[in-house]
């Protein structure tokens, strides 16, 4: 089977499975991921500035330092965990700190890009799209938040603006909570 490549020899997504029956489980997730991307670029070309397209490129997606202090914080406490793993096989999230026996996955939200309910923005330009960004952000979040809820993981969510100390704490209340239900 021959098939076509992209720059720099990538293949297209849909190519990547030989099996056919992987290839039809799989293709509905490449859909709404397609979709997604629809709807994002559907909105329209926008203006930027150099200054601001180098400024986004610059915004950390890991190890920020909300992150780090939060981990340093835990560590402190006494915790041990997995940093950047995605908590259930198949489910294509990765949370920034998993806490495996326990089974408590933990998301470092930045409030401009999850839409925090005290100090998000909405940026007056290409506002159409930015919109459309965070709020597929949020609902993303939702459903990976139910999605783990079902598989028996408890989800927390820190905002960056929280103070660690206190994020620490509340993170370390259910780890030890949890682990205390799964040894009895």
């Amino acid at each position: 089977m021959r098939t076509a490549t992209l720059p720099g020899g990538h293949r297209p997504p849909a190519a990547r499975y030989s099996n056919e029956a992987q290839d039809d489980r799989m293709r509905p997730a490449i859909v709404d991921a397609a979709a997604e991307r629809v709807t994002m670029s559907a909105v329209g070309k926008f203006e930027t500035t150099p200054e601001t397209r180098r400024r986004m490129s610059r915004q950390r997606s890991r190890d920020t330092g909300t992150e780090i202090s939060l981990r340093k914080a835990l560590h402190a406490q006494g915790h041990r965990f997995r940093v950047h793993r995605r908590p259930v096989k198949g489910l294509r999230r990765e949370a920034d700190i998993v806490f495996g026996p326990a089974r408590v996955a933990v998301f470092v939200d930045g409030c401009f890009w999850h839409g925090c309910p005290e100090h998000a923005t909405w940026p007056k330009n290409n506002a159409a799209f930015w919109r459309a960004k965070i709020e597929a952000n949020q609902r993303r979040d939702a459903d990976t938040d139910r999605q783990l809820t079902e598989a028996g993981w408890l989800s927390i969510r820190v905002w960056e603006h929280e103070d660690t100390e206190t994020a620490a704490t509340r993170i370390s209340e259910h780890v030890r909570k949890r682990r205390s239900t799964c040894r009895a």
